[in-house]
């Protein structure tokens, strides 16, 4: 946690109010999110108990599973979630514009470009938690591999036709959400805790209704004793006033409310099993409907106030401006929903359970170099994030005093002009150092060489400045110009090649055998993927 989070917090603490940890906007919001509230039975890990989900937020789609044990009833609610998010998801893998991508020749082994068709947009899905990220990444897992009749005949309990299509995609969103800076898969409370700090500990963050207590405070109650009130406060019934955000349930709820209502159900459905005539078994009929309306209205009344909330916290995040350099991270996530979408249209075979060795590595090294460009763009992007790193020593803004024209010292001459600076600020710096301001969207660099005695810094700028004896225009300061110099690189560095799977080392694994399974079968079902 930097100090400005801390100061933050503090302050949250003293006012009672949440208070800003940033100007703009650091994630991309979609114009036509769709918001996943789901919900899970206790005890069961994963079982879906039902969920609210849709792109209007005054009409969602209740979706329920009336008896989580019951294989049919969760096969249905998968079946019907893939109705509602498919469509949303194919939506925009029709609308594409031409755009340019490197790729190796396999004559030459150069990189060279291509033109590729590029998606316009990609879908946007948000959740309510963190654990709803979890959640959506367990139901991708567990419907992925599943076998419809159409694929195997001859499966046992065969999955409705569209099932592992869904599971595709929600692996797919759930591994995405692991890159820092991606937006396909978001989290409510994640969004909010980027921009806003509160006074409480950051598992109580987690607690969309808390959270929001501090953020959309009103009234003359603090921010605490909101907060306090949206997690502990129930009503004479003994039920929460704010349930749970997701996927839990409340145990109040579990014991006096749900599984009286799941017990009625079931006994509705033995007394029709076990009508005789038709005028009773209509009977039965009428009191199993009456049994699964009631079922649909308590998830409902759990579900619908996280619902509202996961709405308040978007439009709270939209009346932030965007950062700029926000499309070009969504940039990237369009790449990587197109590049999905053209490995299911090429009927390539499901993520695997587990990565191989080169794919891990290539997975973990994009994942860290994603998470240092993420922060250096939203320090560029944002003076109260810069100040964060100001005060760790990472960068510094200072005014130019003096320009002074040098050249490098070779057969071809080039402009290495000396700038002296004078800044308030207390930087890391040693003979050498490079340091780097952003100029027309790109870096540039300049070393550092000296310290004044009036305590002025002098820098050599080393790039950006063209090809010529005489720097480009507008490539060096001008005196008087107040600049923000960043110790952190804007751009990663590509790190070392890794290997071809067919050259992976015995240390790794080795390359792959002759002898494997099939690569098209799918792995063997484990007790995890089971829902």
């Amino acid at each position: 946690m930097s100090l400005i989070s801390t100061l933050a917090r503090l302050e949250a603490v003293e006012s009672g109010r949440a208070q800003p940890l940033a100007t703009v906007r650091h994630r991309h919001l979609s114009d036509r999110p769709l918001v996943l509230v789901p919900l899970t039975t206790a005890g069961e890990a994963g079982a879906p108990l039902g969920a609210l989900v849709g792109t209007d937020p005054g009409e969602p789609r209740l979706l329920v599973v009336a008896q989580p044990r019951d294989r049919d009833l969760r096969f249905a609610f998968l079946a019907d979630l893939a109705e509602e998010l498919l469509p949303y998801v194919d939506s925009f893998t029709d609308v594409v514009e031409a755009a340019e991508r490197s790729e190796t020749d396999p004559e030459t082994g150069k990189k060279v470009k291509v033109e590729v068709d590029l998606c316009a947009d990609a879908p946007q899905v948000i959740v309510p938690s963190r654990a709803g990220i979890e959640y959506v990444r367990l139901l991708g897992r567990s419907m992925r591999f599943r076998r419809t009749a159409e694929q195997d005949p001859e499966t046992p309990f065969p999955a409705p036709p569209r099932v592992p299509l869904l599971g595709r995609w929600l692996t797919h969103f759930g591994e995405r959400a692991r890159v820092p800076g991606s937006s396909l898969l978001l989290s409510a409370t994640d969004l909010l805790n980027r921009h806003w700090a509160t006074g409480q500990s950051s598992l109580e963050d987690q607690h969309l209704g808390a959270l929001l207590a501090w953020i959309d405070a009103d009234g003359p109650e603090s921010g605490a004793e909101a907060a306090l009130r949206a997690e502990l406060g129930r009503d004479p019934q003994g039920q929460l006033f704010c349930p749970p955000a997701g996927p839990a349930t409340d145990p109040a709820f579990d014991n006096r409310l749900l599984a009286p209502a799941i017990e009625r159900f079931d006994r509705a459905r033995q007394a029709l099993a076990s009508a005789e005539d038709g005028e009773s078994a209509d009977e039965r009929l009428g009191e199993l409907h009456v049994a699964e309306r009631e079922i649909r209205r308590l998830i409902l009344s759990q579900l619908r106030p996280t619902w509202d909330a996961v709405w308040r916290s978007v439009e709270l995040l939209r009346e932030l401006p965007a950062g700029e350099r926000v499309a070009d991270r969504w940039t990237r996530d369009r790449w990587s929903f197109t590049g999905h979408r053209d490995r299911i249209v090429a009927g390539e075979p499901p993520q695997p359970r587990r990565d191989d060795a080169v794919t891990a590595a290539q997975k973990l090294a994009a994942r860290e170099s994603a998470q240092s460009q993420l922060e250096a763009q939203e320090a560029l992007d944002d003076p109260l994030v810069l100040a964060g790193r100001r005060l760790a020593g990472e960068a510094f803004v200072a005014e130019v005093v003096e320009v002074t024209m040098a050249w490098s010292e070779s057969k071809r001459p080039s402009p290495r002009p000396l700038l002296t600076v004078r800044t308030d600020d207390r930087p890391h710096l040693g003979e050498g150092t490079k340091v780097y301001r952003s100029l027309e969207g790109k870096p540039q660099t300049a070393e550092f060489v000296r310290s004044e005695e009036d305590g002025s810094l002098v820098l050599r700028i080393t790039d950006r400045m063209g090809r010529s004896k005489e720097p480009a225009p507008g490539s060096v300061p001008e005196k008087g110009e107040r600049i923000a110099w960043t110790l952190f690189e804007h751009d990663q560095r590509v790190g070392a090649k890794l290997p071809e799977r067919e050259e992976t080392p015995w240390t790794h694994g080795g390359p792959p055998r002759s002898d494997a399974p099939d690569p098209e079968l799918p792995d063997a079902v484990t007790p995890e993927d089971l829902l």
